[in-house]
């Protein structure tokens, strides 16, 4: 099982509208006779390429796979209906399927006569899917907030106007996270402020669809900016209430959206409780004045977002950075719990 969680997080395997899911073929002796991972939607499910891989000697084998086998037609045919074809006897996977259209996939086998033994390293399988896991449970994209900011809290100097704060490292890091996602929101007044790319910058090509900006606003935006070029599709929308654009992204085929936006549009996010994870970048600088992180005083109070916890995950020296990831905690949830 770690060898097939190992292929589904290849290189090859796209961040995406479908899961990153790998799956061996292993014969009666013990031998892996065959290896596949899902390369993006409408290609080959993980198994049926690994039975494509394995081709005769699948037929008494196990099918080792990190994702409950579907049992539904989409773009590609049930797997369960390929696993059978192929004679495979035994199935050990991972993690449930947790979608209506294509979970249940375990009980198909069963009734066939498979034997099927799940829940090996499920917790680790799960990390490797967690934001495609919780959007299609929520039925909205997971959205992570990125921030750059000082040591006191500012995102930009005094001016407002373009204020670089990390460091190369970090950067670099950033647009590894934008590989990662299937969209970046910003606000019109970032994009006439900064004139961002939006866009990832990195040594390799990375595999899937492209990636969609997003520019939330009613303020015009010039045709010279940066965002409208043809380096990726770029959607200007007016419509101001979180929870519509999400639905509109998964829509879409979104299922992880990175905010990187201003305080007016972060605090919106926060207000509809629907940031899910932060990535903050806190740079070794005292800024003293300019803009911060989220509203504060009144605009706070007129944008009505609510003191939230974050449970830290990681701390780490990024260059001359310090990146902290936390999973973000609403009070009502903490209020529900008690």
């Amino acid at each position: 099982m770690r060898e097939a969680l190992a292929l589904a997080q290849s290189p090859q395997a796209p961040y995406g509208e479908n899961p990153r899911v790998g799956c061996l073929i292993v014969d009666p002796s013990g031998s892996v006779v065959g290896r596949g991972f899902h390369r993006g939607a409408g290609t080959p499910h993980a198994e049926v390429a690994a039975l494509a891989n394995a081709g005769a000697r699948a037929q008494g084998a196990t099918a080792v796979v990190t994702l409950e086998p579907c049992r539904h037609t989409g773009r590609t045919g049930p797997c369960t209906d390929a696993l059978l074809a192929a004679g495979v006897a035994h199935v050990v996977f991972a993690q449930d399927d947790p979608t209506a259209a294509a979970g249940g996939g375990a009980d198909v086998l069963r009734a066939a006569g498979v034997s099927v033994e799940s829940g090996v390293l499920a917790d680790e399988a799960a990390m490797v899917n967690e934001e495609w896991t919780v959007a299609v449970t929520r039925g909205r994209p997971f959205v992570t907030w990125k921030a750059a900011v000082s040591l006191d809290g500012r995102v930009a100097g005094a001016d407002g106007g373009p204020t670089p704060i990390t460091g190369a490292e970090a950067r670099m890091q950033v647009h590894a996270l934008r590989a990662r996602v299937g969209a970046i929101v910003v606000g019109s007044g970032t994009v006439l402020v900064d004139d961002p790319a939006l866009t990832v910058r990195t040594a390799e090509p990375t595999p899937g669809p492209p990636l969609l900006r997003v520019v939330v606003g009613s303020r015009t935006i010039p045709p010279s900016a940066r965002v409208l070029d043809d380096a990726a599709p770029t959607l200007l929308t007016d419509e101001r209430d979180p929870g519509r654009l999400l639905d509109d992204l998964y829509a879409r085929g979104v299922r992880h959206v990175l905010l990187e936006g201003g305080p007016t549009l972060a605090a919106a996010f926060l207000a509809a409780r629907v940031i899910d994870r932060i990535e903050w970048y806190v740079a070794p600088v005292l800024l003293g004045d300019g803009p911060v992180a989220l509203p504060v005083g009144d605009d706070a109070a007129k944008h009505g977002h609510a003191p939230v916890g974050v449970d830290v995950v990681t701390v780490e020296a990024v260059g001359e950075d310090v990146h902290v990831v936390g999973r973000v905690r609403y009070a009502q949830d903490e209020d529900e719990e008690r």
